[in-house]
């Protein structure tokens, strides 16, 4: 055992004297030998409790007992118990083989307002002079996700030999704004839309190598298409791309690896899921990362991370299924780059005592073809920082929160440092509760069809769309200061509530693209509260109901005021995800 672990539960008294009896004449049992077998045989492990359910009689077993829909009961369709093969027109040998169905419905309900331009051809609203209009909008989003997976072995203590696992999601989302020109490139087009998208979210084959220890420490190979997340809070890279994976553990699980190769895909514009009717990218992710578990105290697991981020499709236009260009972006002179971009990070997660702690930096450091500014080749040098701590005080839960993104604060000379990620999707600071994270701002005025940040993302990168944009390291930057605390009110309800500061670390970058003197630094106010009812106790059923408000700083204003306009912005997410 480890300084510092300790076996969970009530130690063990001594056993007692073994009592020895001494009966003559008593009968004794028939040797073995009287017996053709030691053992009874049966089917299988998993049958020999669901035998007895037929007979209400045996109390005790009933709790094992339930229906294929039940999917906290023995299941077949869950995974529980092998699949007979010669009942299932599989091709499959053995009875080690299992099947796994999922199935999620996730509901979305979102009024919210943000800075929207008026269109330069025409306006729905006549009226309306101004440069930004009327801001407030309304997202309805439906997504259902089914998935299906087939694993060879006995998961339960062992990896899996094989496993086959396909994942679709259907979206149907609908939108509705008050300008021309926000939801469709072409003028005469309507200020409401409806549109539905097919993705194939994974569709893999998983392979077991070796096992290395008589522990089942192991090497797997995975190849497909696969979700994965690079650090523990999203902040670099979190996709689900097409990849050849490397992965398995040492020292009894103390140490994971995950070496490897991933080809992005192009994503439907409206609902973010894969569009394997595009070509893939030429934009490829090359990864190693290592974890060791309580290092460098028992509680804490540290994280070691490469990766290469090598982009060429400077050459090719890109535009998404709205007529937007996404690549490359309006920003600037307008031409596309290349770029190789190489991270070296380091993430923690784990607690030292009473303190949960979560840590991740990043350094990015590599070239860029095309300087949209100077038309020159350029180095790339940016770095980020996040930090979130928290500690426990029986059902309350108090957090901090503090982030750093470099920014170029000298856009015209031959060194990029504004930090870009490849594809974030963090769980930090409030996550997609907080408006700065869930919000997209149009950056009017300084770039066509950019935004300042991305949805479901927390970096000032001036990207043309996370999804389908490339990454961009001239930006100003952000800095996040922030606390927060969650309640659980009862099992089944918790209450979080999040208030977060944030600036541009540099507006140097904004004030050319603006040909502004000077643009303050303050951002504003992030302010937000959810509640989330597990009606169940279990993630079966999920409901949560959001509000945040923007309260606009001086730099928010600068750039987007308008008369007679508001200085705080609204998002209200109601969320209801149900799950098999």
């Amino acid at each position: 055992m480890l300084e510092g672990r300790r076996r969970p539960g009530v130690a063990r008294p001594d056993l007692p004297d073994t009592i020895v009896q001494d009966n003559p004449g008593a009968v004794r049992p028939p040797p073995p030998d009287n017996f053709p077998t030691d053992e009874l045989p049966i089917p299988d492990r998993w049958r020999l409790i669901t035998a007895l359910c037929a007979d209400k009689n045996y109390v005790a077993v009933q709790v094992v007992c339930g229906p294929k829909t039940d999917p906290y009961h023995q299941n077949l369709l869950k995974g529980d118990r092998p699949l007979d093969p010669h009942k299932f027109p599989l091709p499959i040998h053995g009875e080690d083989w299992f099947l796994t169905l999922s199935g999620t419905s996730d509901t979305i309900v979102e009024p919210r307002s943000f800075p929207t331009p008026v269109s330069v051809q025409t306006t729905a609203r006549p009226d309306s002079p101004d440069v930004f209009g009327k801001g407030s909008s309304l997202v309805l989003a439906q997504t259902f996700i089914a998935s299906v997976g087939l694993v060879k072995g006995s998961t339960a203590f062992m990896p899996p030999h094989i496993e086959y696992r396909v994942t679709l999601a259907y979206n149907v989302n609908y939108v509705d704004v008050n300008e021309r020109r926000v939801l469709d490139v072409r003028p005469s087009s309507p200020t409401h839309r409806t549109d539905r998208f097919l993705g194939v979210q994974e569709a893999f084959f998983d392979y077991h190598l070796r096992n290395v220890s008589d522990r089942y420490d192991f090497d797997s190979l995975r190849v497909g298409i696969q979700e994965f997340q690079a650090d523990f809070r999203g902040f670099l890279f979190n996709d689900s791309a097409l990849a050849i994976r490397l992965f398995g553990n040492r020292d009894n699980n103390r140490f994971q690896y995950n070496l490897a190769v991933f080809r992005r895909l192009e994503k439907d514009t409206n609902s973010g899921l894969n569009d394997l009717g595009q070509t893939p990218r030429d934009d490829y992710v090359f990864l190693a990362n290592l974890y060791r578990q309580d290092l460098p105290v028992p509680g804490f697991t540290s994280q070691l991370i490469g990766v290469y981020n090598r982009n060429r499709e400077g050459n090719g236009v890109e535009i998404d299924h709205n007529g937007f260009p996404v690549r490359p972006a309006l920003l600037g002179d307008l031409r596309g780059h290349d770029y190789d971009a190489y991270y070296l990070g380091y993430n923690g997660d784990g607690h030292f005592d009473r303190i949960n702690l979560t840590v991740s930096a990043y350094g990015v450091f590599g070239r860029d073809s095309h300087n949209f500014l100077t038309g020159e080749r350029s180095r790339i040098r940016a770095f980020f920082a996040a930090a979130e701590p928290s500690i426990d005080f029986s059902w309350v839960r108090v957090r901090g929160a503090a982030m750093f993104a470099s920014g170029d604060s000298d856009p015209y000379d031959k060194t990029e440092n504004g930090y870009d990620a490849i594809l974030e999707n963090p769980i930090f600071a409030g996550a997609d509760t907080s408006y700065w994270i869930r919000q997209t701002i149009p950056f009017a005025g300084g770039g066509r069809v950019i935004g300042v940040n991305g949805r479901n993302g927390i970096l000032a990168d001036l990207r043309s769309s996370k999804d389908q944009g490339q990454s961009n390291f001239i930006n100003p930057g952000t800095v996040l200061a922030g606390a927060g605390a969650d309640f659980d009110l009862t099992p089944t309800l918790r209450l979080s509530t999040n208030a977060n500061h944030l600036w541009f670390q540099t507006t140097k970058v904004l004030q050319v693209l603006r040909s502004e003197g000077t643009i303050p630094k303050d951002i504003g106010w992030d302010l937000s509260a959810a509640a989330i009812w597990r009606p169940k106790m279990t993630q079966n059923i999920v409901v949560r109901l959001s509000a945040a408000t923007l309260q606009a700083g001086k730099g928010f204003r600068d750039l987007f005021d308008q008369r007679s306009g508001s200085k705080a912005y609204y998002s209200v997410l109601g969320n209801v995800i149900v799950s098999f």
